[in-house]
Formats: C-alpha cells, structure tokens, sequence
C-alpha cells in the first residue's frame, strides 16, 4: 500500500492559493454530492429504494445516468482547471465547476420530477407497444394528419432571434422501421433565412387510422454544417419504441406518449379541446384540434398544436414565450 501523499506534492500549485481554500472547493463538490442524494464516490440515483413500476423505476434510473453525467462533467471540468497557470484563475475554474454541478444535479431533479408526474397521469405505466407489419396500412389519411407524398405545408412566424420558416415535404421516400414501411417527411426550419434544424421523420399508419412515429434523423445547423444529432432515435434502436403521432380518435384528456426513447426523445401529448375554428393565412378551419405538448427533458417547454381535418398541422403556439407558427402555403405536386 502507497502511503498517501501531502496536497502540496500531488498538487504544487496548491500552495500558491492557499490549502483551505483548496480544501473548501473539495468540500464543497463533497457537499454537492450529498445534497443530491449521491454519495461521493458512489453510483448515485435511487439508493435502496428502487421502485419496480416500470415508469417510475425508469425515472429513478434516469435521474441516476442524469447524476453520473453532471459528475462526470465536472470532473472534466475540474482537470482543466489543474492547467490553469494563475492561481486567482484556477480557484475561479475550480469554484464555477462546482457551481455547475450544483445546477446540473438540480435540472437532473427537475426531470425526475416531470417524469414522476408523466407516470401519474398516464393510464398504464409499462410502455411496449405491439408492433405487427400486418397490422399496418400503406398511406396516412388520418383526418387530422394526413400525409399525402407530394405535398409540402410551408410555415411562417416572428420569433425574437428573427422570421422562422418550416418547409414541410412529404416524401416520396419510405424507411422501413421494425419491419414497417413508413413515410419519410423532411422537415427545414430556418431563422432570419438561415437553416437551424435539417429533419427527416417517419411515420406509418395502421388499419385502425392511428398515426404511429417511427423516429427521426434531427440535425442541428450552425452555419451551415451539423452541430449535433441530438434528439435524433429510430424505434428498435437502443430500447426505442415508436410512439402514437395522432390518435385515429382522438380523446380529450388522454396522455400519450409520441416518443419514447429514453433521455433522448420523450415527447408527449394530450388532447386539450375539439371543435375549435380556427383562421390562418390559409383560410378558416372548423373542428379543429387542440394538444398540449411537451416533454419532461424541458418541462418549461409547452407548446399548443392545432389541427385541421383534411389538412394536419395548422398552428403552433409556444406557451412560454407566446411565439407561433402557422400554416401559409400548401404545395401540391
């Protein structure tokens, strides 16, 4: 057994700023950890009180890969801060990544949260989806979505970073997802004229009339090349499963899930009204449809989508900021 070594040999510099304050900042991460239900140096996440729900087990289960990655990242955060010459600097590093970790353990709480609340309101709390080829039709005429190969529904509206325009493409193309064929759609957002996000989805629909996601190829464009694949999942793929895009009947109130991979995509909706006229550049639609939207990996992030039959999507309203999209153009091949 090596006997342990005095601060100042394993780190030199540490006597430059002062032992305490060294000591503090190690304090200081320890306390983090605790606080956070983690203790240091172990697995963190749900303890000796694992539940074996389905839902709620996931939750505690991401919520414990959530922890990991924000210790992990400080931890990567923390070895730069040894190659700061400056000493004043270096503290600041080594302070901040403590800061940082406090923020990213409280977000990871935060999700849990959200997920705890998904797994209340859902009917049923397992998530594995039967899905048979045979059960599943060659077109999409969902009344409150089709997609009809050819056809491209244009969007338009001011945000603060500038004018966002989404081209929506229905393909002719098609992917075959656990042995489905499904519809591509391509999906363009651009802000200010430039492109922000390049998406391919893909969608089936079965002999019932519900609309089923199937996954998506989501890029995100920072001047014209990708930044990142975030977000991006196909059904099969690493415990994905496809999710219900549209109900073939739509019921008020029912919670359900769109996307389900896990911390990756976990999109959901429920049906918040029926009913509803609704007027965009387009023209005036009546007995729309109205959903609540959104995802416990941003549960601050809450849209309202409204649905026209005979067209789909018509209008997108982000609650938060009360910015909006809506249908301007329809192209037809």
């Amino acid at each position: 057994m090596h006997a342990m070594k005095p601060l100042e040999v394993l780190m030199p510099w540490a006597g430059a700023i002062s032992l305490q304050t060294v000591h503090v900042v190690a304090a200081l991460g320890a306390a983090l950890f605790t606080q956070a239900g983690c203790p240091v140096g172990g697995g963190g996440g749900g303890g000796n009180n694992h539940s074996t729900d389905p839902c709620i087990g996931s939750a505690q289960d991401l919520r414990s890969a959530c922890r990991d990655d924000a210790r992990a990242e400080r931890s990567i955060a923390l070895a730069n801060c040894h190659h700061v010459t400056d000493p004043l600097a270096r503290t600041a590093c080594m302070e901040q990544a403590a800061l940082a970790l406090d923020d990213a353990l409280a977000e990871c709480g935060e999700h849990y949260d959200a997920r705890i609340d998904v797994c209340d309101r859902l009917s049923a709390s397992l998530y594995d989806p039967l899905i048979d080829p045979l059960d599943f039709v060659g077109i999409i005429d969902n009344p409150y979505m089709p997609l009809l190969p050819g056809t491209t529904r244009v969007y338009e509206g001011q945000t603060a970073e500038g004018l966002e325009h989404i081209e929506y493409e229905i393909t002719h193309n098609t992917k075959v997802i656990l042995g489905v064929t499904c519809i591509e759609v391509h999906d363009v957002v651009s802000i200010g004229g430039l492109v922000v996000e390049d998406t391919l989805d893909w969608f089936a629909q079965d002999t019932a009339g519900n609309v089923w996601y199937f996954g998506e190829n989501s890029r995100d464009i920072e001047d014209g090349l990708i930044a990142s694949l975030e977000g991006s999942w196909i059904a099969g793929v690493d415990g994905a499963k496809p999710g219900i895009a549209m109900h073939a009947l739509p019921t008020i109130g029912v919670l359900y899930r769109q996307e389900f991979a896990q911390g990756i995509a976990e999109d959901l909706a429920s049906v918040t009204a029926i009913g509803l006229a609704i007027t965009v550049p387009t023209g005036s639609y009546i007995n729309c449809l109205q959903t609540e939207d959104f995802t416990p990996m941003d549960p601050e992030h809450i849209e309202n989508k409204f649905y026209a039959p005979g067209v789909g999507s018509i209008r997108e309203v982000n609650i938060q900021s009360g910015e909006f999209v809506e249908l301007i153009e329809i192209i037809v091949e």
